[in-house]
């Protein structure tokens, strides 16, 4: 194990126990079995230590979505299993990050105060691999997506259904409530996406005939 992932262990560990505030670049030094002066060798300050483990946390939580999102579309999974899998893994990743602290609600608060600017990228990162996941399932399934939205479209839509579960779960807790009901959500949203072969018949009626009309007015 490298200095630096020591000192990140000591860290999340420090967090955890005693929250951001009251914790100290001295606690982190003595868990991580190092001198102060060893330790800001690798990092300049408590909130630059943060940072790091922030930063950790969001790279867990891509990995673990990656890894089950591929692993429901090997198993043959629909666009809801793809999604609500991919999107349970990267939200179970951060909620073990900090899972019995009593501090819990104070970090995710510091988070936004000391790395907005990482929750911004990450939040960026997250919303191109989800609409390049929906691309893909709506690309091998035939999928329509509900109300002709485009991947794009229906990707924000899941991204703010995951966020309206955030709002009514502070702090993602209770953690089992947070994502049955972020789960269910996106699963609701996923129904509407049919097979095009599905479509109603008043529907393909409607797109049969728009090239009729195209040739009528030409005439």
């Amino acid at each position: 194990m490298g200095p630096k992932t020591r000192i990140l262990d000591a860290t999340m560990l420090v967090f955890r126990r005693h929250g951001f505030r009251r914790s100290s670049i001295e606690q982190v030094a003595e868990a991580a079995n190092l001198t102060r002066q060893a330790l800001y060798h690798h990092f300049e300050s408590k909130e630059a230590l943060f940072r790091a483990v922030i930063e950790r946390v969001h790279e867990s939580a891509i990995a673990a979505e990656d890894a089950a999102v591929a692993a429901t579309e090997q198993a043959g999974g629909d666009l809801a299993d793809i999604l609500a899998s991919g999107m349970n893994a990267r939200m179970k990743t951060m909620i073990a990050s900090f899972d019995g602290s009593p501090h819990i609600e104070e970090l995710y608060s510091e988070h936004l105060v000391h790395a907005r600017d990482l929750y911004q990228t990450y939040a960026a990162r997250y919303a191109e691999r989800l609409v390049a996941t929906v691309e893909r399932t709506a690309r091998r399934l035939n999928l329509a997506l509900p109300q002709g939205l485009s991947p794009a479209e229906f990707a924000r839509l899941v991204e703010m259904a995951v966020h309206g579960s955030k709002s009514q779960h502070p702090a993602m807790q209770p953690a089992d409530a947070f994502l049955k009901d972020m789960t269910m959500m996106v699963r609701t949203l996923c129904a509407g996406a049919v097979p095009k072969s599905q479509k109603p018949p008043a529907a393909r009626a409607a797109t049969k005939a728009k090239p009729s009309r195209s040739r009528a007015g030409a005439r």
